[in-house]
């Protein structure tokens, strides 16, 4: 890690500016969670709803009263069991921090990074007794960066970039973002899943004894939970592997130009298309891969991004959350390029 280069974003953040960063999730655009200004900006570069919350990351061992009321236990727990790691709770807000980094609710969303340079920047902001808001870096509902190159793609590297300062901290281990768990109305509805991701609700139930629930009507808005998401220019189409050479068959006989986007061995003819990319078969070498092989292939500009229906195992939920949003306003286009 360069010191000097960290120790100079978290000064840049305590001026307001914008500075992206690894996580092991993804990489995060963040902002000093406690200045509404500079929370805004974030908001205004990525072209996002500002009623939509982000996460506010904390350094490790942050006191959470600073950030949140009426912490239960079962926070302290999931805190103790994953963090640092890919883990966000969703509490109740204190007072004294602005809505800003809520969309206006009452409730914040707390998670303290894995990724090294993530922890030591938030070490050195503030003497590590801040927050950084930070939600994926890219424009609102495009697909996560995952490497520092991913960000520049987003928003340039000029002058008239948004951003002060892009750290560059490699790919993000994990791939996609991290799972949330709501905590703040534990006394009616107990604790609810609201985001999959590489922390499984099997594993949060064994250590609070207690199964998350499914999201429910007045659940609070959390980051990544729109139905359109996670979506690269080409549309998606999410196709079983038993159908994908009679798909790509009918396509081509319509003069269609098509990418794929598969897991394990090969199956598809790959005359067929102008690029493919085959990811690992076990959950999280293929989240690893996910975004950056989907960025590669929206590069073709082909007319439609197939991709090889993962299994549905409870292993696989997360991977089947993020490709059902990114492929969540394709549903049309596909049977659109079918048609003759």
């Amino acid at each position: 890690m360069d010191q000097a280069a960290i120790k100079a974003a978290a000064a840049l953040l305590e001026q307001g500016k914008l500075v992206a960063f690894p996580t092991e999730t993804v990489y995060g655009l963040g902002a000093d969670a406690e200045n509404p200004v500079a929370v805004a900006a974030i908001f205004a570069a990525k072209g996002r709803p500002s009623d939509h919350p982000v996460i506010v990351h904390v350094a490790a061992g942050a006191d959470l009263s600073h950030w949140a009321v009426a912490i239960p236990a079962e926070a302290k727990k999931l805190t103790a069991a994953f963090w640092p790691g890919p883990l966000t709770l969703i509490l109740k807000r204190a007072p004294a921090i602005p809505d800003a980094v809520s969309g206006g609710q009452d409730s914040i969303g707390l998670r303290c990074p894995s990724h090294p340079v993530a922890l030591s920047l938030l070490q050195s902001f503030k003497n590590g007794q801040g927050g950084i808001a930070a939600p994926s870096a890219n424009r609102f509902g495009h697909v996560s960066p995952t490497t520092a190159q991913h960000v520049l793609d987003e928003f340039g590297g000029d002058a008239n970039s948004p951003l002060a300062c892009v750290l560059d901290g490699g790919q993000s281990e994990v791939g996609i973002e991290s799972t949330i768990v709501d905590l703040s109305r534990m006394d009616t509805h107990g604790p609810v899943l609201l985001r999959p991701g590489q922390i499984t609700a099997a594993q949060i139930s064994a250590v609070i004894g207690i199964a998350p629930a499914s999201p429910d009507a007045a659940a609070p808005r959390a980051s990544g939970t729109l139905e359109a998401h996670y979506a690269p220019r080409t549309p998606v189409a999410l196709i079983p592997v038993s159908e994908l050479n009679g798909v790509m068959q009918a396509l081509i006989e319509n003069g269609r130009s098509m990418v794929l986007l598969q897991f394990g061995p090969v199956v598809a003819k790959q005359a067929l298309l102008l690029a493919q990319r085959s990811l690992p078969i076990d959950p999280d070498g293929y989240a690893h891969a996910l975004y950056a092989c989907m960025r590669e292939l929206d590069r073709f500009d082909s007319d439609i991004m197939l991709v090889a229906q993962p299994p549905a195992d409870s292993e696989w939920q997360a991977i089947n959350d993020r490709l059902r949003r990114a492929a969540f306003d394709s549903g049309q286009v596909l049977d659109g390029l079918l048609a003759r």
